[in-house]
């Protein structure tokens, strides 16, 4: 008799295995012509009954013809479910966080999906925080959680950047802040065509969770994972793909000395995969839950390093 690996008993405290994927329905809305790259509004389905609305942008002069790498931007969380894909879209939001706009300026393609109860997939009744409750506690009565959601989503999300013929396949990235960061890390594992992921500001450990009595989003939260091991335990097993995290020292949603350890482990991984150049991090001192200009350096630097070569 085999034991199941921890990759195995990862996916049993998801929920189990994902729906086979149906077709996309996909569909193109609206187009925006902005200066250097079109906006283009679109859904498609992550189930049959479950449409997500999404920005895709378009670097000028990519097209069939000319196809570009392309990069999955994850929204924040941070309380504003009104919020979701027009923050990194550039047309609401902080503009720290106009990340989608940063990177099609780059040359990237870019899709910026609203996660489940943001922005255009808000409840009609329920508000905010009471309908991201609901459907967490409806997916743990199912057996599932909020992260097996996520994760199926941002698949498709996926599944979507490969139908469009203006993107190199075999060129995809990720990037997330915040919640996005949390999402960038679970999905990681499951997601083999993502050559690079990028997460900025949040890798909180269930050490550090429960040491501070901290709260934090759905996504984080895997019923039954803490007894085969902790949030970067996730994250060691994107190895061997290209993984970066930024960290501020003063974070408080991520306290550091658990972050530095986390660090250790995701390290040693990748060194044990043999892949130890394809994991890099970065702690910002005297800052906090921010996207610094050195963050984002880094980050740029990592995408052209994986995705343009």
């Amino acid at each position: 008799m085999t034991h199941p690996s921890l990759k195995e008993k990862l996916q049993q405290c998801l929920g189990g295995p994902w729906p086979l994927p149906r077709p996309l329905a996909a569909q193109s809305l609206n187009s925006i012509a902005c200066d250097g790259y079109r906006m283009e509004f679109v859904t498609y389905h992550a189930e049959p009954d479950d449409c997500i609305p999404a920005i895709l942008l378009v670097p000028a002069g990519v097209d069939a013809r000319h196809p570009a790498p392309a990069i999955a931007v994850w929204h924040q969380h941070n309380g504003q479910w009104h919020l979701g894909k027009s923050e990194p879209a550039g047309l609401a939001g902080d503009p720290m966080h106009h990340t989608g706009v940063a990177l099609v300026n780059e040359g990237y393609v870019v899709l910026c999906p609203d996660a489940l109860c943001f922005e255009q997939r808000q409840h009609a009744t329920l508000k905010g925080g009471d309908f991201e409750r609901f459907e967490f506690l409806r997916y743990v009565v199912a057996g599932k959680c909020m992260a097996w959601k996520n994760i199926l989503d941002m698949r498709r999300a996926i599944d979507y950047l490969v139908s469009r013929p203006e993107v190199c396949e075999d060129r995809i990235g990720c990037y997330g802040h915040s919640m996005g960061s949390t999402h960038t890390w679970l999905v990681g594992p499951w997601e083999p065509r993502l050559k690079c992921l990028v997460g900025n500001c949040c890798l909180p450990t269930y050490a550090a969770i429960h040491r501070k009595h901290l709260l934090h989003c759905f996504p984080n939260f895997i019923p039954g994972w803490f007894q085969y091991g902790d949030t970067p335990d996730i994250a060691a097993l994107i190895a061997p793909q290209a993984l970066h995290l930024n960290f501020g020292e003063l974070d408080d949603g991520s306290p550091i000395d658990e972050v530095r350890e986390a660090l250790e482990r995701i390290a040693q991984a990748y060194a044990d995969a043999g892949a130890a150049d394809r994991f890099s991090s970065y702690i910002e001192a005297d800052i906090g839950h921010v996207l610094s200009d050195e963050m984002w350096r880094q980050t740029k630097e990592c995408f052209a390093r994986n995705l343009r070569q």
